[in-house]
């Protein structure tokens, strides 16, 4: 019985030896090889928006590499696309208009010969800038004013941004440019020291990277919003474990820590080591209570409609390139922010805020964003003031780690409010 395993897990690991040579013969240099292969077969295609999926049937050439499309456009740009040799379609895109475009199709080897050129004609559907275009939709913020989109394709593209105004009797017009490749974003433009009274005309034009340029026909008249800083001389920290309306104040006084850090208008540097830290028990102080969620209470020290939140998080560097805990361990990712209804003795909840991630940036730049603090909007896709109210309440619920799913978030340096003086 022995001898006969023996035998089949030879002849099984021969097997598997000559179908592997086979195979890597594929990827073998051919210098040498002059014979293209045969050209796809079965060729069909499917549209899509401002792009095709080719469908087809591959030659049985062993030293076949990949499949190749082509296409040159009205600008005379060429652009090309390809797929592996295993795969059974292949996608085409940058199409600007649904006018019938000239495709080549190649199939390739490895020695880098070319098969005989099959040319499709084929028509897609609307452009995607196009619907990008369609979904672009500006509102005005605080001082600000920003622009949301949908990119479904999550292709590269670039928003351009031309707006103008009138300040001070002089008349201002700037283009802002962002590239995005989110299937969804939203960017602002912000620090516009404009009154609410003072008029912005907003132009956008998208362009992809197949050089399709759309401008949009309409435009964007808006009035922006007014807001300031609340100051916090006045503001008080009710105590750990004290109840407001039924939720505990935070403990922040682990460590380095200390609550009274959170409002003292110093952001924490390392060097000055300013900032509020839970010790892994926050919720009341008491570790059988657990951390999260736990609430920092704000006596505001008058009525105040609020408008907007900035938070700063706890850095652990000495120095300002590298990156530390921003954006990471210990530090809270997600929120709630509350006001207390003082009409019906409730909590109400404001919204829920997750603090992005920056995506491509160095350490250095990392920093620079962090420092700056992320900036919130009470209501954030209708921009407007909460009811009066002088208690706040910020609610830690997650941390940046696992994917926003980490319960250690300890840490928070600096809270900051803006809105106006309400009338009472």
């Amino acid at each position: 019985m022995k001898k006969e395993y023996v035998k089949y897990l030879t002849i099984f690991l021969i097997t598997v030896l000559v179908a592997s040579c086979k195979e890597g013969t594929r990827y073998e240099t051919t210098s040498g090889d002059k014979t293209p292969p045969g050209k796809i077969t079965n060729v069909t295609y499917k549209p899509l928006y401002g792009g095709v999926r080719f469908f087809y049937t591959i030659p049985r050439d062993e030293d076949l590499l990949s499949v190749d499309a082509e296409y040159t456009n009205a600008k005379n740009q060429t652009f090309s696309f390809s797929a592996s040799y295993y795969a059974d379609s292949l996608d085409v895109y940058g199409f600007g208009d649904t006018i019938a475009y000239s495709v080549k199709l190649n199939a390739i080897d490895r020695a880098g010969n070319r098969s005989e050129t099959l040319v499709m004609q084929v028509k897609p559907l609307e452009s995607a800038i196009s619907r990008v275009a369609k979904s672009v939709v500006v509102k005005p913020g605080f001082s600000s004013f920003f622009l949301d989109w949908v990119n479904e394709l999550e292709q590269s593209i670039n928003i351009y941004v031309d707006f103008n105004f009138v300040q001070n009797g002089t008349a201002r017009e700037i283009t802002s440019v962002f590239s995005s490749n989110f299937l969804t974003d939203r960017r602002f433009i912000e620090d516009l020291a404009l009154s609410p009274q003072d008029v912005v005309t907003v132009k956008v034009k998208v362009e992809d990277r197949y050089g399709n340029l759309v401008t949009l026909t309409n435009e964007w008249k808006i009035n922006l919003y007014e807001d300031s800083k609340i100051p916090k001389d006045k503001w008080v920290l009710p105590q750990p474990n004290d109840t407001i309306v039924g939720v505990p104040q935070f403990y922040g006084n682990g460590y380095e820590g200390r609550m009274a850090y959170l409002i003292d208008d110093i952001i924490d540097r390392n060097d000055n080591r300013n900032f509020t830290h839970t010790a892994g028990r926050g919720r009341t102080g008491v570790s059988a209570d657990g951390n999260l969620p736990w609430n920092a209470i704000i006596d505001l020290g008058d009525y105040y409609e609020l408008s907007r939140i900035v938070t700063n998080q706890r850095h652990d560097r000495a120095n300002d390139v590298e990156q530390g805990q921003f954006y990471r361990s210990e530090n809270a990712g997600i929120y709630n922010m509350y006001f207390l209804d003082e009409d019906t003795g409730e909590w109400e909840l404001i919204s829920q805020h997750k603090i992005p991630v920056p995506v491509g940036k160095s350490e250095l730049d990392i920093v620079k964003i962090a420092r700056a603090g992320d900036m919130a909007y009470m209501y954030p896709d209708d921009p407007k003031y909460t009811k009066a109210a002088r208690w706040f309440r910020y609610e830690a619920l997650k941390c940046f780690d696992d994917n926003y799913n980490s319960t250690s978030a300890n840490c928070l340096s600096e809270i900051t409010l803006f809105g106006r003086k309400a009338n009472r």
